[in-house]
């Protein structure tokens, strides 16, 4: 059973300042590439193609939005850390991620999406620390557990 039902694809955008203004609560959802983000929206809201998934990294490139029928949305984040795209476009990434994440008033929590595999990285640490300067509540969501090696586990 999903958490959220009816959620709707809103739109995708390159810069906050390009986001419907709402004042509904909004929950993002950050991480690595290719560490869970789109699965993870699609799991709560049972649908399996609302976030475009792909085991290709990097292939969110915009802010997404999915909008719940009680107004408030979940936001799909583009992914940091290993892409294969260019210097350029990876630092406009940090930059959309640091400005959405400090400045989006509406913006009430972030779950951090973290793949099971992976240790914790520098730029887990950033995102972290940009994040808590408002404050807000932050929620780990650890991944791809069942890709776990029995000595891993």
């Amino acid at each position: 059973m999903a958490l959220f039902r009816h959620a709707e694809f809103e739109t995708s955008v390159a810069s906050p300042a390009q986001l419907p203004f709402s004042a509904a609560p909004e929950v993002a959802f950050a991480g690595r590439s290719n560490a869970g983000k789109s699965s993870a929206i699609n799991t709560l809201v049972d649908h399996t193609r609302l976030a475009f998934v792909s085991k290709t990294p990097g292939r969110t490139q915009l802010i997404n939005l999915f909008r719940l029928r009680n107004g408030a949305a979940l936001v799909d984040l583009p992914g940091y850390g290993y892409a294969d795209v260019p210097e350029s476009v990876r630092r406009q990434w940090r930059g959309l991620l640091e400005i959405y994440l400090t400045q989006r008033e509406n913006l009430v929590g972030l779950v951090l999406i973290m793949d099971a595999r992976r240790p914790f990285t520098d730029l887990d640490c950033q995102l972290i620390k940009w994040f808590a300067t408002t404050g807000k509540p932050i929620h780990c969501l650890l991944t791809k557990a069942d890709k776990l090696t029995r000595n891993e586990q």
